[in-house]
Parts: C-alpha cells; sequence; structure tokens
C-alpha cells in the first residue's frame, strides 16, 4: 500500500480499517459503518454490513439456465437451485482484481459461471413513466427535487409522460449539492420508495415504482384508453342509437363521431356541431385547448368551452349531445334547445353504460422505474483480463446480464448500456457510495468453456456451497 494510502501507527493500533471498496477509501474506527453504510469495522475487521442475496427461484426471476435443481427448498448447504445475486457482494472498483464472487454451477449437465459484483455507476440515471394525461409540464422543462435539478421532461408517450432523471452531469457536472440530492432521489427511486418532484413550468408529482402517481395532491387512478379518436373507433358502435353527437375531449386528439370515419361507417347524420382546434382528418381535431388537469389533458372544466359553432343548417333542437374524457373520469349529457344551445340533461342509462365501459377499458394508472446505466470501464475488469471481450460476449448473447437476477435490456450500438425495471428486483438492491454515485447488484452468467475463452479468472471461481460455507446470505424467493 502506498504511503498515503497506509494507516498510521496510531490508527493502527485504534483498530481502524481501510476500506478500498470505492475510491473515497474510508478510514472506519471500530464499531462503526464507512460513509455509504455498508462496509463496517468489526474486531478490525473489513466486513460487508449486508448479507449476500441469493435467489431461491431464479426460474421465476427469468434466469433459468442456472437454476440447477428446481425442487430447491431454500437450505442452505443445498443450494443447486439458487442464483447468486450482486446485492451483498461488495465490489472491488475500480477493479484492479477479479470480483467479488466467481461461481460455477451446472445446468443440464452444462458447466455456467455466473461472475457477481456491485457495480459503481457515475453514468447512471432513470427512466421514469407516469401514466397520466394530466399537464406536468413541456419538453425539456427542469425537473427539481429540493429545488436542485435532477432531470427533465422528455416525451409524452400514449396515455403516459416520460422523465429522464439523473446523469452523470447532474451526479458530477453541477454543485455538490446537487449532485447530493440527486443521488439520494435516484436511490430512493430505485430502491422502491416515493419521491416528490417538481417541474418548471408545470406541476408536481410524487413518483414511486409500481404505484399510482400522484400530480398536484391528485391520485390518478388510470390512463386513458386512448386518444379521442381511438375511443370513438372502439365505441361507436355501442353509441349508435343512443346518440346523436359524441365529442370525446382530448389534450391530443379530440374526436367527433359523426365526422369520422366511424360515424360515417354507421350512416350517422352530420350534427353540424364544429369544435375549436386545428382539423386533422376528418373528426380529428388537434390543439382544442392549452394542455392542463381538466378535461382528457386539457385545461378545460366545462367542455361547451371546446365547442366553436354549432350549424343551424345541420343541427337540430333536441340533438343528443354527449361530451366524455379519454378515461371516463368526465362526462356531461347536453341536449339543444329550441335556439340549439347545449342544456345539461340527465344521462340516459345505455348511454352512461358506454361511459363506464371507457373507465373499465382503461388500465391502472402506475408509474415504472428503470434504471439505465453504462456497465464499462474497469467494472469489465473484474471479469476478464481482456475488456472487449466480455462488451463482445454480451452483444454476441453469449453471456447474459442480470442485475439482482432481473434479465437486463441491452441497448444496440457499443458498450453495455443497460437497462432494467427496478420493481423486478429484490427491494433495497441499490446503495450508493458519497462520490456520488450509485451501486448495483450487476451478474454476468455464460457457459464455463465461453468464460474460459473470453479471458477470464476460471482459477477464482468457487462453487456455490463454498459461498454458503464462507459467507452470510439471505434467502429471497420469487416475488409472489
Amino acid at each position: 500500500m502506498s504511503d498515503d494510502l497506509a494507516l498510521t501507527e496510531a490508527e493502527q493500533s485504534a483498530g481502524i480499517v481501510r476500506c478500498d471498496a470505492c475510491p473515497v477509501l474510508c478510514r472506519i474506527r471500530p464499531g462503526r459503518a464507512g460513509a455509504c453504510d455498508r462496509y463496517a469495522n468489526e474486531n478490525g475487521k473489513l466486513v460487508r454490513v449486508d448479507p449476500l442475496v441469493l435467489l431461491a427461484k431464479p426460474d421465476l426471476a427469468r434466469v433459468a439456465f442456472v437454476e440447477g435443481q428446481t425442487n430447491w427448498n431454500g437450505e442452505l448447504g443445498k443450494g443447486e437451485g439458487a442464483f447468486v445475486t450482486g446485492i451483498g457482494a461488495t465490489t472491488t472498483y475500480p477493479d484492479y482484481k477479479p470480483a467479488p464472487f466467481i461461481v460455477s454451477s451446472k445446468h443440464d449437465g452444462v458447466d455456467m459461471v455466473t461472475v457477481v459484483t456491485e457495480g459503481i455507476f457515475s453514468y447512471c440515471g432513470v427512466k421514469v413513466k407516469i401514466d397520466t394525461d394530466r399537464y406536468l409540464g413541456p419538453e425539456q422543462a427542469a425537473v427539481r427535487v429540493k429545488g436542485e435539478a435532477v432531470g427533465h421532461v422528455t416525451t409524452a408517450e400514449y396515455g403516459s409522460q416520460m422523465l429522464s432523471l439523473g446523469g452523470v452531469h447532474h451526479l458530477t457536472g453541477g454543485s455538490k449539492k446537487e449532485g447530493v440530492v440527486t443521488c439520494d432521489a435516484l436511490l430512493a427511486l430505485c430502491n422502491g420508495e416515493a419521491v416528490e418532484l417538481s417541474i418548471d413550468g408545470g406541476s408536481t408529482v410524487v413518483v414511486q415504482s409500481e404505484q399510482p402517481p400522484i400530480v398536484n395532491g391528485q391520485r390518478e387512478e388510470r390512463m386513458r384508453v386512448g386518444c379521442g379518436s381511438a375511443a370513438i373507433g372502439m365505441f361507436a358502435p355501442q353509441w349508435k342509437d343512443h346518440v346523436d353527437e359524441v365529442i370525446v375531449v382530448d389534450d391530443h386528439i379530440t374526436g367527433v363521431l359523426t365526422e369520422h370515419q366511424g360515424g360515417r361507417f354507421l350512416d350517422m347524420k352530420p350534427a353540424g356541431i364544429r369544435v375549436r382546434g386545428r382539423r386533422s382528418t376528418p373528426g380529428r381535431y388537434f390543439q382544442v385547448a392549452e394542455p392542463g388537469l381538466g378535461w382528457g389533458g386539457t385545461n378545460v372544466s366545462d367542455p361547451l368551452e371546446i365547442i366553436e359553432k354549432i350549424d343551424p343548417q345541420q343541427a337540430w333542437p333536441g340533438l343528443r349531445l354527449l361530451m366524455v374524457s379519454t378515461t371516463g373520469e368526465h362526462s356531461g349529457w347536453f341536449e339543444l334547445d329550441k335556439d340549439l344551445k347545449p342544456q345539461p340533461a340527465p344521462m340516459p342509462v345505455p348511454v352512461r353504460k358506454v361511459v363506464e365501459r371507457i373507465a373499465e377499458n382503461c388500465e391502472p394508472a402506475l408509474c415504472t422505474v428503470l434504471f439505465m446505466a453504462g456497465a464499462g470501464g474497469s467494472l469489465r475488469a473484474g471479469v476478464t483480463e481482456n475488456p472487449v471481450r466480455l462488451t463482445r460476449s454480451v452483444r454476441q448473447t453469449l453471456t447474459k446480464v442480470t442485475l439482482g437476477g432481473a434479465p437486463a435490456y441491452i441497448w444496440p450500438g457499443g458498450g453495455i448500456t443497460l437497462m432494467v425495471d427496478v420493481a423486478e428486483m429484490p427491494r433495497n438492491s441499490f446503495g450508493y457510495v458519497p462520490t456520488p454515485a450509485l451501486v448495483a447488484p450487476i451478474e454476468f452468467t455464460l457457459r464455463a468453456d465461453d468464460y474460459a475463452a473470453l479471458g477470464g479468472y476460471m482459477s477464482r471461481a468457487v462453487s456455490l456451497e463454498d459461498v454458503l460455507r464462507g459467507h452470510r446470505v439471505r434467502v429471497e424467493g420469487d416475488k409472489d
């Protein structure tokens, strides 16, 4: 150990130990933990605070090809069916030495190897999918936590709004406070906790994996069945004979039944009700209102506001008009009086049933948190002496990449850029180091002969029994 890293005689006498698990290089006193709370000094020995996590049913964790015997009941010492995850494995970052665990196993008579470690990721973030039609904020707007920018709004997808949070520039490229707040927010989201986000020029939203978003204090219940045009297409036959016109209010595409191809197919009579906005194709209108928290993701609280004119040459007294949102959350029934003015009236039961069916066909609104990172740099050196061969092996699908046993999506192109749904991982799989960066479990599984061919550390491979014998472990069952 170099002089600047060596402990002084006084420190040694005091029982202090040096942790080299990350570049912070904590000096840890007896009975204390390091800055990340992941390593501690136990009677003068550096130990991992949390146990190593094994999956008891890896077939259900979608890594079946390394499961071994499927009838393992969780009894330690007979772990043929166990899969060693990177959770609690410790790290060797920067990887000037092999990964903490290189575990050999058999599957259908084939020798397999799983290389297990906890990676330290500065180049990481989360992509958040929020199921809502509510207006969250303009694209590219900053997303903040405790006043610090931690990401930005990206595109709106079908019934959902996407956010991009974290990334190396927020973690290390700004102020120290920005980095700390970003790291804390990412850690909480990845570990399944709720985080309140505020969006410049928009809303506040509470995000938590697999939970409904809470927008400006209002809990979302459902995501839309489709755009206004799609709703027309889906339910037009059920409205026929019960309505004269239907307007499905939507921030993206508002649908008008009798103009729409669906209404024409049913030979419905034109009603002469023209809505505001830019007509795209017959019965489909863009920009009928500004985005907001009202009907169909617009800022409209009174749906009649979007009616631009009613043509007396086509409309008639008594005309039956349904106005409804894309989730069925808002609906109104109107009849035209003798002056062709829409007047509220009780909604007929058959029409009410179709409105309820719109709601029935809406999926529950949820937040999805995807951890995304670049598994590059020295992490690969903990797997093989020739790191590029690991990248090629992953690209050729000879090596399967998992995080906490959950399958990772590998992006095309260079490097190992991965993405995983944190909901598929055991709870509290993530940690951090105060550089700041996230710590995530990662496993590389491949045939033993392929591992040897890419220059792997075959001499360091141990059996699962060796792992169980020498380390404190925790067994995780399937998610159900």
